[in-house]
């Protein structure tokens, strides 16, 4: 049997500026210090590279990122959607609220995205209406869920994608206080919120592999995709080390899918399984938000990850470097791909990963064996 081939990435955050660039765009305001309207976010990325047209196209925003998933062909295409759907005026007062119209959602759609991860701290900032849109909206698009819902049986239930011919890949989803996910978010017996943790402890360790095994069948490729830490620094917290290792060590999860911070971090592959600590942002409207330049949050990497179903070890895996330009994917130039590389090895280093320049534009991840 042939290996299940996914693509996984960081934060997609289609609201605010992205959403206002779109056909059918949610009203403008906003309820930030920064700003007072989604639409100062699209001046300030054209005031940087110049004029963006609108409306744009739904497939607009994924740029070469379509280019690269029609060449890679994965299996299924996993994303962190980090915006709410809909026009709900139900705003948490929490500083920073991403929605984008359920309308604009066929977005999503133009890059034939299989799953939104959803355990993360924007889905519900236009409240449990605006979350319960979000449900309904990637239902009727036919994109499956994991770590929000209804009730929490339906948070915790883990997205199940059939491969044709490869079985199944089983992707749970959970959202940690440590990327600012607030305790009341957390989904409860009867009533709507997201898959929570509280901590990366030993008594969280045994419950996520507790309810990945109630699920997972013989042959079944697992995901765990964590929503955790600050959104800045490089730092990798022991805790979060020995929690994803106690994942792959107890219930056989074949990757780790990190994501919150704004940048991408360290790489690990620990018995051979794939750990990403933290996958950076893949779609969002700070382009001319000055602050952070030395990170490069314009540099979103596509992550393929290639899977022995029999096995559920890592095979191989590709990293993509893509720039964040007039709110678009586009491929960065030869400098910004080997700034990547250099990079991720650096924080990778103390996990013995390298990165190896293969086909123009893409990196290659090597390890140690066993």
């Amino acid at each position: 049997m042939s290996a299940v081939r996914l693509f996984l990435c960081g934060d997609v955050m289609t609201g605010r500026g992205i959403d206002q660039m779109l056909p059918h765009p949610c009203d403008p305001a906003l309820h930030e210090g920064y700003v007072q309207s989604a639409r100062d976010y699209v001046r300030l990325a054209e005031q940087l590279n110049g004029p963006i047209p609108r409306p744009v196209d739904l497939s607009y925003i994924w740029g070469a990122a379509l280019d690269e998933l029609d060449r890679a062909r994965p299996d299924t295409r996993i994303i962190n959607l980090e915006t709410s759907i809909t026009r709900s005026e139900d705003y948490a007062d929490k500083g920073i609220n991403y929605r984008m119209s359920p309308e604009n959602a066929a977005c999503l759609a133009a890059a034939s995205i299989d799953c939104c991860v959803l355990a993360n701290n924007h889905v519900l900032d236009w409240g449990r209406s605006g979350l319960l849109d979000t449900l309904a909206t990637l239902q009727r698009l036919e994109i499956k869920t994991a770590g929000a819902g209804h009730n929490l049986g339906e948070a915790s239930a883990p997205a199940v994608l059939p491969i044709a011919g490869k079985g199944r890949v089983l992707v749970f989803s959970f959202a940690l206080a440590s990327s600012g996910v607030p305790g009341s978010w957390a989904a409860k017996p009867d009533a709507p919120g997201v898959s929570f943790l509280t901590d990366l402890s030993e008594t969280s360790a045994t419950r996520v592999c507790d309810q990945i095994a109630r699920t997972r069948q013989t042959g079944d490729v697992v995901v765990a995709s964590l929503h955790w830490g600050p959104n800045w620094g490089y730092d990798i917290p022991r805790e979060q080390t020995r929690f994803a290792h106690a994942l792959i060590d107890r219930a056989g999860v074949s990757v780790i899918h990190g994501h919150s911070s704004h940048h991408a971090k360290a790489v690990e592959v620990y018995s051979d399984r794939l750990i990403l600590y933290g996958c950076g942002d893949f779609i969002d409207d700070y382009e001319g938000i000055e602050g952070y330049e030395n990170y490069r949050d314009d540099l979103a990497l596509m992550y393929f990850a290639d899977i022995d179903p029999a096995s559920g070890v890592l095979a191989a895996a590709e990293v993509v470097p893509l720039q964040i330009r007039q709110f678009r994917l586009v491929r960065p130039s030869t400098e910004d791909i080997d700034w990547v590389r250099q990079r991720l090895e650096r924080e990778s280093r103390r996990f013995g990963i390298a990165f190896i320049a293969a086909a123009p534009g893409r990196l290659v991840l090597s390890w140690p064996e066993g």
